[in-house]
């Protein structure tokens, strides 16, 4: 991944450094394991724990001559051990210990990750309580529907990505499973069996996958990346938010921008919603990564290597993007500059249109059928629309509208209260729904 997006943390996850070493985590627990249980020397399985090591730029050399990256790997550990060393990779065949590792760096970035997406709800709950009361013209198809709260707009995110958490957790647990258990499966060597994976595996962390042909399902993984490209989404819903609010003909919201940027090379009056823009741009990448997990499952009978070469590019590209995302996210919405006038303004632009549902609800109290109150509220509705007028004068001076409603109901319809009332009610059940932002 470009250096430009990604985070330290994270890409440090994908070096080879720690690759390799995450290998020889796995191939260590393994030896602990078959010692423990007298299936190789106590003697050997010491003299390899003490001494067993790597040299990336060795293990590159030898895969320049033998064209297999674990087979490099194996040599130059077997180079530092000695003798010992043949009872290093006993009886494992590659993915027991490529499948297994991988696990352990995909929970490693999943906990990077969550403590994103925690940081993230913090600032949206935040935002949530700020405007819970702070009325905003709602909007469907684009086009001003009825008024709801600012608060409540950013609530929304909240409980979207709490979901995505309580996703991540599910894919996390599925994650948390490896193999040990030879070429198709079946535990074929005398080393190995069920009991060693078990005992090799919780050294690790780690469950045995209760099934394997040569490697883990690739389903398991599938789940992780679309739930990474679920949340990209989500993500990029409230990018999209943004650059709406910030558009010049709406102005309710704006990117923060500092005091020595620079908005366009050619219009000095430019301030664009560039971090909102790029989410949305990076969310189309880590949703291409779900298509190609997806495709992953699909291995010819035990196993082929068609995935291989994919999770080489996915896992750092969506693990690395995403927490670049959340972060981004986080400061984008914990910097957003609201802009109370312009929210009020827009909110009065028609003249109190959105209050047409409620006038046609109560003719139809009044005994009216919903097709004739439409007819009469529709008329005044789109006549002060086309004439810019004033709704709320119209419907006090429409006779038949008044021959129903008296003019204290009309001023009771017109009263703003009723669109945030519940406001806080809907704060506190969100809030108080969401039992999943502890740690694991």
């Amino acid at each position: 991944m470009l250096k430009r997006y990604s985070r330290e943390k994270m890409a440090s996850i994908w070096t080879l450094q720690n690759q390799y070493a995450s290998w020889l985590k796995v191939e260590l627990a393994v030896v602990k394991a078959q010692a423990e249980m007298g299936l190789i020397p106590n003697e050997s399985a010491k003299a390899i724990l003490e001494k067993a090591s790597f040299s990336p730029e060795r293990i590159a050399e030898i895969e320049a001559e033998v064209n297999h990256d674990v087979i490099a790997f194996v040599t130059n550990v077997e180079e530092n051990v000695g003798p010992d060393a043949r009872y290093f990779h006993f009886g494992l065949t590659s993915s027991d210990v490529l499948d297994t590792s991988l696990a352990l760096r995909l929970l490693e970035a999943c906990a990077i990750i969550r403590e994103d997406l925690l940081l993230l709800l913090s600032v949206l709950e935040e935002k949530s309580r700020e405007y819970i009361n702070l009325p905003i013209i709602g909007r469907s198809h684009g086009i001003h529907a009825e008024p709801t709260t600012l608060g409540l707009k950013f609530l929304s995110f909240y409980a979207e990505f709490t979901r995505n958490l309580k996703r991540l957790d599910n894919a996390r647990q599925n994650l948390a499973t490896g193999q040990l258990s030879g070429p198709v499966g079946n535990y074929s060597s005398k080393s190995l069996s069920p009991s060693l994976e078990a005992r090799a595996l919780a050294l690790l962390g780690l469950t045995p996958t209760p099934i394997s042909t040569q490697v883990v399902p690739r389903d398991i993984h599938a789940e992780f990346f679309t739930t990474l490209a679920q949340m990209a989404t989500s993500l990029e819903r409230l990018g999209v938010e943004v650059r709406h609010l910030a558009r010049t003909e709406v102005s309710e919201a704006a990117e923060a921008f500092g005091a020595k940027q620079k908005g366009s090379s050619a219009m000095p009056h430019k301030k664009n919603p560039i971090a909102a823009e790029n989410i949305s741009g990076l969310a189309r990448l880590i949703r291409s990564y779900a298509q190609a997990a997806l495709d992953n499952v699909v291995l010819w009978h035990e196993r082929d290597i068609s995935h291989s070469s994919v999770e080489r590019v996915i896992a750092p590209d969506a693990t690395i993007l995403m927490d670049f995302l959340l972060v981004r996210a986080k400061s984008l919405i914990k910097g957003l500059v609201i802009y109370p006038d312009k929210i009020e303004k827009n909110l009065n632009i028609t003249g109190g249109l959105y209050n047409s549902q409620e006038i046609l609800l109560s003719l139809c109290r009044k005994g009216l059928t919903r097709v004739q109150a439409y007819g009469l509220v529709q008329k005044e509705a789109l006549l002060a629309a086309e004439k810019g007028l004033d709704f709320k004068g119209l419907i006090l001076n429409s006779a038949p509208i008044r021959e129903h409603l008296s003019q204290e109901e009309i001023e009771d319809i017109f009263h703003p209260e009723r669109f945030y009332k519940w406001a806080q009610t809907i704060l506190d059940r969100v809030l108080n729904s969401n039992q999943m932002k502890g740690p694991l």
